[in-house]
C-alpha cells in the first residue's frame, strides 16, 4: 500500500510538473555535454601530443590524476570563489574531471598504433599530418571515444550536485525532495531521469565505440 502511494505520488508530480522535469532534464544533459565537449576539444590534442613525447606523459597524465582526487563538492566550491554561481562553475568541474578519461584514452589509443602501419605510410611519402589524420586516429579512434564515454557517464553524475551552486539541472528536484515533508517520490523524480540519461549515454556511445574499433569493421 505504501509502494502505490509512492507511485501515485511520483506520477502525479509529473504529471503536475512534467515539463519542468523535461527542461531540467535537457539543462542537466547540455551542461554535462559542453563540459566533456571542452574537455574532448582540449585533452584530444594534448593526449596526441604526449604520446610522441614520453617524457612529459607521466607529468601531464598525473597532473590530471591530481585534479581527479579532488572531491567534486570541494572542486565545485573552489571554482564557485572565483567563477560565481552558475552554470559556469558546474561546466568548468565537469571539464577538470573528465580529462584525465579523455587524455589517458587518447595517449594509450596513440600508443598502441602498430609502427609497422606508420612506417608503411612513411614510405608512401605521408606527412605526419597524413600519417595522423589516415593511419592513428582511425585505429586508435574506438580507444579515445572509449575515454569520451565514461567521461560523459560521470559527467552526468557530477551535474547533479550542481545545483548547490544554482545551475539547475536533475538535482535541483533531488535537492527539493530533501527538503519536502514525505519527499521520496520528488528524490526519485530526479534521480531515475538522472540514472536513466547515464545508462542511456553510455549504452549509446558503447554503440559508437564498437562500429568505430577497426577490429569490428573488419569482421563484416
Amino acid at each position: 500500500m505504501q509502494n502505490m502511494n509512492l507511485l501515485q505520488q511520483f506520477i502525479y508530480y509529473f504529471q503536475q510538473n512534467g515539463s519542468y522535469v523535461f527542461s531540467q532534464f535537457v539543462r542537466h544533459f547540455l551542461i554535462s555535454a559542453y563540459g566533456v565537449l571542452f574537455a574532448a576539444v582540449i585533452g584530444i590534442p594534448i593526449g596526441i601530443m604526449i604520446s610522441r613525447r614520453k617524457k612529459i606523459a607521466s607529468w601531464v597524465i598525473g597532473a590530471a590524476n591530481v585534479i581527479q582526487t579532488v572531491p567534486s563538492l570541494a572542486m565545485l566550491s573552489i571554482l564557485m570563489l572565483a567563477l560565481g554561481l552558475g552554470v559556469n562553475t558546474v561546466i568548468v568541474t565537469v571539464f577538470l574531471y573528465s580529462l584525465l578519461p579523455i587524455l589517458s584514452n587518447t595517449y594509450t589509443g596513440m600508443r598502441q598504433v602498430d609502427d609497422v602501419a606508420l612506417d608503411v605510410g612513411k614510405g608512401m611519402g605521408m606527412t605526419k599530418f597524413q600519417r595522423l589524420y589516415l593511419i592513428e586516429l582511425p585505429l586508435s579512434i574506438s580507444v579515445i571515444m572509449a575515454g569520451v564515454r565514461n567521461a560523459l557517464v560521470v559527467a552526468i553524475g557530477i551535474t547533479a550536485i550542481g545545483s548547490f551552486v544554482g545551475a539547475g539541472g536533475l538535482g535541483d528536484i533531488i535537492i527539493r525532495g530533501t527538503n519536502a515533508t514525505n519527499g521520496t517520490a520528488i528524490i526519485l523524480v530526479g534521480a531515475l531521469p538522472t540514472a536513466f540519461m547515464a545508462i542511456f549515454v553510455d549504452w549509446l556511445l558503447g554503440i559508437v565505440e564498437r562500429r568505430m574499433d577497426p577490429a569490428s569493421k573488419g569482421k563484416r
